[in-house]
């Protein structure tokens, strides 16, 4: 299911599972060096996803 016709980041992921998510409205970040810059720099959490089924 698809909630947005612009896609977030994860569109460039290699990823099924990323991929999946990659039109959901939300600001989803891929595992790297620039998430983890931003989350610092606005001191910010990161919040982990690791899949379900």
């Amino acid at each position: 299911m698809t909630t947005s016709k612009i896609p977030n980041r994860l569109i460039h992921e290699k990823s099924p599972y990323l991929l999946q998510h990659a039109y959901n409205p939300v600001d989803w970040w891929p595992w790297c060096e620039q998430a983890f810059t931003k989350a610092k720099a606005e001191n910010k959490p990161i919040f982990l996803s690791i899949g379900y089924s």
